[in-house]
């Protein structure tokens, strides 16, 4: 199963970063829970990394909700993917099994260099972009008549 915290937790930023650009920076849960076409309680289960890594911001009372804890140019996306994975790696290792031979004996530290050389490049390109980036990117595919995704084609199998 695909992990979504990353994408959930971007969306959400994204969201936050859309609304304080159009004067309007504080979003509740339940509006929040809307876009992403979820239950409120888990858009709220999500905010809590993101809040005490600052990233968000609570806003307590009638009114509240969360907004950007900083400007969208000053938080990057690598810090959102921290945030919202945590420790938890890219990719789970199978369980070890018997050692028999070459494989059976190293892929457990084969599977742990490459999933840490991934990692180091997934972080590598994601701290190289802000959220500001991002919103800049979806103002150009909105541009360009970019379809949403769920009206796109789905594209062909590869053999």
């Amino acid at each position: 199963m695909l992990d979504v915290r990353f994408s959930s937790a971007l969306k959400v930023m994204l969201l936050l970063g859309h609304a304080e650009e159009e004067g309007s920076p504080v979003l509740s849960s339940t509006q929040l829970a809307r876009s992403l076409d979820a239950n409120p309680s888990l858009v709220r289960k999500l905010m809590v990394p993101l809040v005490r890594d600052a990233l968000v911001a609570s806003i307590k009372g009638r009114g509240g909700g969360v907004r950007l804890g900083r400007p969208a140019d000053q938080i990057t996306l690598g810090e959102i993917y921290r945030s919202s994975i945590g420790d938890k790696p890219l990719w789970a290792p199978r369980a070890e099994g018997p050692r028999e031979c070459l494989v059976t004996n190293h892929s457990a530290e084969y599977f742990v260099r490459l999933t840490d050389e991934t990692e180091a490049a997934v972080l590598g390109a994601l701290a190289g972009r802000t959220l500001a980036d991002s919103l800049d990117e979806l103002r150009a595919i909105d541009r360009a008549g970019g379809a949403p995704a769920a009206e796109r084609p789905l594209p062909a199998p590869r053999h």
